[in-house]
């Protein structure tokens, strides 16, 4: 055994709630514990309940967003497809810094599904990535070949939830 750190692939997936939030707990224990930590969000643009607590209270987390905050369903526009372009160089280009101990791509699994960035090219970066690395995917419809390459894999199932009955998403509950 040589003492270097490894880090592992986590994949977050599934139709249920929680996702986002399982990698924002492990965000904040890994602050806790000294670690550096960069979160890049997929699809997602605006100041969401997360984002306005991290800059308050997380402040050494990069946060950084790559979506044009409209396309949520149907055939993605050239703006999101450059959008998400820019976001997996971004996580291309982290993944490899050393001194990065955890990387959050959160919903990048959802823009993988709707064809903003290929398979093998999430295969590249998890392959690729500085061996101490911890690197955590989040979102619905993960490739088997996503799953195969992660070390731990959780899915959220959805049993039962309060949208079916028509309540909206809730502020500091669900954004």
């Amino acid at each position: 055994m040589t003492g270097e750190k490894r880090g592992y692939v986590q994949v977050y997936t599934g139709d249920g709630k929680g996702k986002t939030t399982a990698a924002l707990g492990l965000c904040l224990r890994a602050v806790g514990a000294g670690l550096r930590v960069e979160m890049i969000q997929f699809l997602k643009k605006g100041r969401f309940s997360e984002i306005k607590a991290m800059e308050s209270l997380l402040p050494s987390v990069k946060v950084t967003q790559f979506g044009t905050g409209r396309f949520v369903r149907g055939r993605p526009c050239q703006e999101d497809i450059a959008e998400a372009r820019q976001g997996l160089a971004r996580a291309v280009m982290v993944s490899s810094d050393p001194a990065l101990d955890l990387l959050i791509l959160d919903e990048s699994l959802v823009a993988l599904h709707f064809g903003l960035f290929t398979v093998q090219e999430v295969v590249e970066l998890v392959r690729n990535r500085s061996k101490g690395l911890e690197l955590v995917l989040t979102g619905r419809w993960c490739p088997q070949q996503i799953l195969d390459e992660a070390d731990l894999v959780t899915r959220m199932s959805c049993v039962k939830h309060y949208y079916q009955k028509g309540v909206p998403a809730r502020e500091g509950i669900e954004k």
